[in-house]
């Protein structure tokens, strides 16, 4: 069971990526889950489920990146169980940070567990004006230096000029991390997403 955190800032499209990328994956004969860390925030109809076989956990009342981490650890223990997804595809609270919840997917024992990356979603529309806000842009970086990938969302909302702009703030903060464009809303760049994923 391979675990990949998509984080985010409220706005960047976590919601949309994931539901994308949980069909992508879902359509190669894999089974999906989905963690959701606030009820109602992926709004996944019946038909969706269905049709992909995915499975959606919610875990409310807090961030599951510090008082709900024994949350995360018994929810990825149920679906194992109950479930045996291939895939685990957790949507923090997008006020959370990567690393601790990543330290929430490290106190699972005794299961086959991979770790997958982190992805944190940069919004391409305004993540620029975002990282230039004194205590938003201090917080923001934070979710980027926890990133093994950066996918700036929404590329199809901004010019190339912009999004290499945006790929410079970026490596600024983390030089180490894979940057990617997307658009979750058209499709475009989810397929090498995907590859990185699965």
């Amino acid at each position: 069971m391979k675990v990949v955190q998509v984080a985010g800032f409220l706005g960047s499209g976590k919601t949309t990526t994931i539901i994308a990328l949980s069909k992508m994956i879902a359509s190669r004969g894999k089974k999906v889950a989905v963690i959701v860390n606030e009820i109602g925030d992926v709004p996944v109809d019946a038909k969706v489920v269905s049709e992909y076989g995915l499975k959606v956990r919610d875990i409310g009342g807090g961030c599951i990146c510090c008082e709900l981490l024994v949350s995360l650890a018994y929810t990825l223990e149920e679906l194992a169980r109950s479930y045996s997804p291939d895939y685990v595809l957790i949507e923090p609270s997008g006020v959370s940070i990567p690393s601790s919840v990543k330290d929430g997917i490290g106190l699972v024992k005794g299961l086959n567990l991979e770790k997958g990356p982190v992805i944190v979603l940069f919004d391409g529309e305004r993540g620029h004006e975002n990282l230039l806000d004194e205590d938003l842009g201090k917080f923001i970086k934070r979710q980027i230096a926890g990133a093994d990938v950066v996918a700036i969302n929404k590329i199809d909302a901004i010019g190339d000029e912009a999004a290499r702009s945006q790929e410079e703030l970026i490596r600024a903060v983390n030089p180490n991390a894979k940057i990617l464009r997307i658009s979750a809303k058209d499709g475009v760049g989810l397929e090498e997403l995907v590859s990185v994923i699965a």
